[in-house]
C-alpha cells in the first residue's frame, strides 16, 4: 500500500483529521488496538466547555462549537451536544483565584456569570453551606456524545475512501528517498511520504521511532467513578461542578453521579486502570464540598491524558524529521477541540491558508507548532 498519508492512532484526533484529509488525499489510519478509540477517547468525561484550558485551547474549543451544533448531514442521528452548564465553586480561601478566573474569561465569554453561594446552592442543593463561598457559571457548557462524534468522523473517513487498519502496531519507521517505510508488528511495511503522529499516550514512542524532535510528552492518569445519587434528588438538571483549583469534579451521568479527583499522575503508555487511593481521594474531596453519601462504587475507570510541557497541543511539521507531522498532546481537551484541530491539521498538511472560521477565533498555528520547543 502506498497512501499519500498514514495516520498513526484512531482516537478522536486521528479519526477527525483522517476524515477531513481523506477528502483530498489517499489516507490510511492505523490503530494498534482491535477497536478505535479504546484509550483516552473512550474514557473521556465528555464535556464541552469553552472556559476550560489555556487561551489557545479555549480558542480551538470555541472554533469547534459550530461543527458540534451543525455537523454535516448524515454525520449523526442525534445532537452531539446536550445542555450541561459548568459551575466552578470556591471555598473562602479560593475566592481570589475564582475572581481572577472570572475576570479572565468574562471579556471573551459574556455569558459567564459570577454567583454567590446561595445562587450556586439553588442550582446544586447538595453543596455544603459551610464549604461554599462563591461560584462562576459557564451556562454554555454542554455534554458531548463522544461515541457519536467519533463514529461520525470514522464514517466520513470511510465514505471518502479512507482505509482503517486495526491491530496495526507500528514497530519501525525509516525515511528513505523521501518516503516513510512504516513497519507493522505483523511484518507488513507501508510506504508514504507523510506520517501523522496521533498516537496519544504513545506519541512520544512514535516520535522516537522516527528520530523526530525530542518533544516532551507526558501521559497522565485521570481516574473516574460512578456512584448512586442522593436518595430523592432529581439530578438531571445539575451542572458539572468543578473545584476552583480543579481538585475534583462531579456531574450527572446516565442517572448516576460521576466523580473524579481530577488527578494527573504521570504514567507510562498503558491500558490505564484506576488506583483505589485515587477513587478514595475523589470520594473524600467531593464529600467535603457536598452532602453526597457514598455507599458503594458502582463502576470506576481511568484514562491517560497526554500533555506537552506547556499543556498546549502540538500540531505541525517536525523540524528534524521530514514528512513527520505532530498531532499530539491534546491533554484533556482532545474531544472538545477535535473539529477545529482537524481543520488546522488539514490546512497545514495541504499547505493552504487557514480557514477564516479559525482565524476569526484568533487561532495561530505558531501557538501549536512543534518548533516552539526548539
Amino acid at each position: 500500500m502506498h497512501p499519500d498519508i498514514v495516520i498513526v492512532g484512531a482516537g478522536i484526533a486521528g479519526a477527525s483529521a483522517a476524515a477531513m484529509l481523506s477528502r483530498q488525499a489517499k489516507v490510511v489510519l492505523l490503530e494498534r488496538e482491535d477497536q478505535p478509540g479504546y484509550h483516552a477517547t473512550g474514557r473521556s468525561a465528555a464535556q464541552f466547555a469553552e472556559s476550560y484550558g489555556n487561551a489557545p485551547v479555549r480558542a480551538l474549543t470555541a472554533a469547534s462549537r459550530a461543527f458540534f451544533e451543525n455537523p454535516p448531514e448524515g454525520f449523526c442521528e442525534a445532537p452531539l451536544l446536550s445542555p450541561r452548564g459548568a459551575l466552578f465553586i470556591a471555598r473562602a480561601d479560593q475566592l481570589a483565584a475564582l475572581d481572577a478566573f472570572y475576570r479572565e474569561l468574562s471579556a471573551d465569554f459574556p455569558a459567564i456569570e459570577r454567583l454567590d453561594a446561595a445562587d450556586a446552592r439553588r442550582m446544586v442543593p447538595i453543596l455544603r453551606s459551610d464549604y461554599l463561598a462563591g461560584a462562576v457559571l459557564d451556562p454554555a457548557s454542554a455534554d458531548i456524545d463522544v461515541h457519536a462524534l467519533h463514529q461520525g468522523f470514522l464514517r466520513l473517513f470511510r465514505q471518502w475512501g479512507g482505509i482503517l487498519r486495526l491491530n496495526s502496531d507500528v514497530c519501525s519507521l525509516r525515511r528513505k528517498a523521501g518516503v516513510w517505510h512504516i513497519g507493522l508488528a505483523c511484518g507488513e511495511v507501508l510506504q508514504s511520504p507523510v506520517i501523522v503522529n496521533a498516537g496519544g499516550a504513545w506519541a512520544g514512542e512514535i516520535a522516537r521511532l522516527a528520530d523526530a524532535s525530542p518533544i516532551g510528552m507526558t501521559p497522565k492518569r485521570r481516574s473516574v467513578a460512578l456512584i448512586a445519587p442522593p436518595a430523592g434528588c432529581v439530578i438531571d438538571g445539575w451542572p458539572l461542578v468543578v473545584d476552583a483549583d480543579e481538585e475534583f469534579y462531579f456531574k450527572p451521568d446516565a442517572g448516576q453521579v460521576l466523580i473524579s479527583p481530577a488527578d494527573e499522575t504521570p504514567s507510562p503508555p498503558t491500558d490505564a486502570r484506576p488506583e483505589e487511593w485515587d477513587i478514595a481521594l475523589a470520594v473524600d474531596r467531593v464529600q467535603r464540598a457536598a452532602d453526597l453519601p457514598v455507599r458503594r462504587i458502582n463502576h470506576s475507570w481511568a484514562g491517560l491524558r497526554t500533555f506537552s510541557d506547556d499543556k498546549t497541543p502540538v500540531i505541525g511539521w517536525d523540524k528534524q524529521a521530514e514528512g513527520f507531522f505532530w498531532l499530539a498532546g491534546q491533554g484533556g481537551y482532545g474531544v472538545q477541540t477535535a473539529p477545529a484541530i482537524a481543520e488546522l491539521t488539514t490546512a497545514l498538511i495541504a499547505g493552504t491558508a487557514l480557514p477564516a472560521a479559525l482565524r476569526d477565533y484568533g487561532i495561530d498555528p505558531a501557538d501549536t507548532d512543534p518548533a516552539r520547543f526548539s
